[in-house]
């Protein structure tokens, strides 16, 4: 007969249910949403932040090889045939030039203004919409004025290789270089444009 009292009978005779291993004690939930959220709010916050740091330099560079190409340009004046003034061709690059410069560094100037202060000078919608549309625009402009420039320039370069060609090419390269910054830059804007909320 087995003895009651001996501690290892008794082991034997517990319940399969005592045996089984106790699950863990489940995480709050509440808590879990709330690490989740922030998460993600960081997340969001930190992209948005890179895109204005990002659409800020593109904008900044785009400035930077208008106001190259504009005073390339404008000071290509070498006497007789090599005025860029006497062809309409390169009158239309030094234009693009000029408005894209004053687009860009009016943009470059409200960003950074922004970034100083914290606040727009108008609603974040208007802004939004001026962005995408203006970035358009600009890119437009200037890979239209620097692709008009090319054939003459190609023609003059067949013929004579001189400063003034040269100088010619530089303005419309610089050109090129600034349509590529405000395209990468309109790519940021409608980003923005799609993401932004309407409420």
């Amino acid at each position: 007969m087995p003895n009651l009292d001996n501690p290892e009978s008794k082991k034997g005779r517990e319940s399969p249910e005592a045996k089984l291993p106790t699950p863990p004690i489940p995480a709050d939930v509440e808590n879990q949403t709330q690490v989740l959220g922030m998460g993600g709010i960081l997340r969001r916050w930190r992209r948005e932040d890179f895109m204005k740091k990002g659409s800020l330099a593109l904008r900044g560079l785009g400035l930077l090889f208008s106001l190259f190409a504009f005073i390339i340009m404008a000071s290509n004046k070498h006497g007789d045939w090599k005025d860029f003034d006497k062809y309409e061709e390169y009158r239309y690059v030094l234009a693009i030039a000029i408005l894209s410069t004053f687009y860009t560094a009016e943009q470059v100037l409200r960003q950074v203004h922004e970034f100083c202060t914290g606040r727009d000078l108008f609603s974040k919608w208007s802004w939004v919409l001026l962005d995408f549309v203006g970035d358009q625009i600009c890119a437009y402009l200037l890979i239209s004025a620097a692709s008009t420039a090319i054939p003459l320039t190609n023609r003059m370069r067949e013929g004579i290789d001189n400063i003034f060609t040269d100088s010619s090419a530089a303005a419309i390269s610089m050109e090129f270089l600034a349509f590529f910054a405000l395209a990468s830059s309109s790519i940021i804007s409608g980003y923005k444009l799609s993401k932004h909320s309407y409420i």
